[in-house]
């Protein structure tokens, strides 16, 4: 897979709410709600240092990582729709676990939306567990959870 993954900069603020809006476009008229990152302030996110995109010029993907007490939350992963299915998110979560481990996170920790069945199996299938669901107006989170080990 071409790309690298490295720390989003300033000048990809565009970039990076375009993939979001369009990454989550389709999941607020399934799921009728609008989804948390579509409200985030990316670039107070960037300016602190938790957002990451893949990609060697023009971003195609990002991850947001926000570092907790004893875990590592990844508040968001979104891929351009015309460049989802190519393992980009796949590439970005692995990041994620080597971000972790060398933060000393022994843990990772998301939330997606119930009606984003395939996200769920997509993180099931990656070696999350669920952990939780928290009721909202419709449907509801679930948390999920992944123990690393280092190796």
């Amino acid at each position: 897979m071409p790309g690298t993954v490295r720390a989003a900069v300033a000048d990809d603020l565009a970039a990076i709410e375009h993939i979001v809006r369009t990454a989550y476009a389709p999941w607020v008229r399934s799921i009728g709600v609008r989804p948390a990152p579509l409200d985030s302030d990316y670039a107070e996110l960037i300016s602190r240092g938790v957002v990451f995109v893949h990609g060697d010029d023009e971003p195609n993907g990002v991850i947001v990582l926000v570092p907790e007490e004893d875990v590592l939350l990844i508040e968001n992963v979104a891929v351009r729709p015309d460049r989802q299915g190519e393992g980009i998110g796949r590439t970005l979560l692995a990041f994620a676990e080597v971000t972790a481990l060398r933060g000393g996170h022994l843990a990772m920790r998301l939330f997606t939306h119930s009606e984003m069945a395939g996200n769920v199996g997509l993180y099931e299938a990656l070696g999350y567990e669920v952990t939780g669901h928290e009721p909202l107006n419709r449907g509801h989170l679930v948390h999920l959870r992944k123990d690393l080990h280092p190796s």
